[in-house]
């Protein structure tokens, strides 16, 4: 009998905009304007972090989305305006305004929604269920996939997990030195944030962390689950060769 479909992985880094990765990851004599183009060749997706802090123009989605290739996959940050505010129920507004600006012209190369929490907001059951009620799951037809990154330990709490399993919402597996790293199967997908690279390292981190995280990717993908695998911040000018290390280790 054949055996469960492997779910896809796709790895990526944080934007693609970043002076030091020139004559590192890309060609020195690379115009600028295809640098997005060079990177969704090299990755399966990228991670969007302008939007947290302001709005994208109608004409930047429809380019990005003109720019990579039919597969590839762009995740985006939701606006802080969404996200920092005392009371999570209260963002309604502030979700539908980060969902009008254009995010549809991405169509099938729109990505999950990454919703990152401030660090100081504790879990709080009756906000957080109100909020994830809030969040859409289709866009102009196009369905989508919501990751949600809390930064307290009071999240490690079941009743959290229980709830983002019944919105199928992803809980974010962060691997840092100062937030808790929360490994929780909540959803059809997983998404995890690896943000503890060093610039020492040509690789951001050594082989004994990538082959640990390779495992782990595995397990994740081995029912059918999609997995998007980011390098983060960190030693950022490393991130792109951790993503092609990481790439090396698995089936993507």
């Amino acid at each position: 009998m054949a055996g469960a479909k492997q779910g896809r992985i796709r790895i990526g880094i944080g934007g693609w905009t970043y002076e030091p990765w020139r004559g590192v990851f890309y060609p020195s004599d690379l115009p600028q304007k295809r640098e997005l183009e060079y990177a969704s060749r090299h990755l399966g997706a990228i991670e969007i972090n302008s939007t947290f802090y302001s709005r994208q123009s109608p004409k930047s989605w429809a380019a990005w989305a003109a720019a990579v290739p039919d597969d590839f996959q762009f995740a985006v940050k939701a606006s802080r305006y969404c996200v920092t505010r005392p009371k999570l129920c209260d963002a309604g507004e502030g979700i539908g305004n980060f969902y009008a600006q254009g995010l549809s012209a991405l169509g099938p190369k729109l990505g999950p929604t990454l919703w990152m929490l401030a660090k100081h907001r504790k879990y709080d059951r009756e906000d957080i269920a109100a909020f994830l009620k809030l969040i859409p799951r289709a866009l102009d037809g196009i369905q989508l996939r919501h990751a949600l990154e809390p930064r307290h330990e009071s999240f490690r709490d079941d009743g959290f997990f229980d709830l983002c399993r019944e919105h199928d919402v992803a809980v974010v597996f962060g691997d840092d030195d100062e937030f808790p790293c929360i490994d929780a199967d909540t959803a059809s997908f997983r998404y995890a944030r690896l943000q503890r690279m060093h610039e020492e390292l040509p690789t951001g981190y050594d082989d004994e962390a990538l082959d640990g995280f390779a495992g782990r990717v595995q397990h994740w993908v081995a029912n059918g689950d999609d997995a998007y695998v980011f390098m983060i911040n960190g030693a950022k000018v490393r991130a792109p060769a951790a993503a092609a290390a990481l790439q090396q280790r698995l089936v993507v």
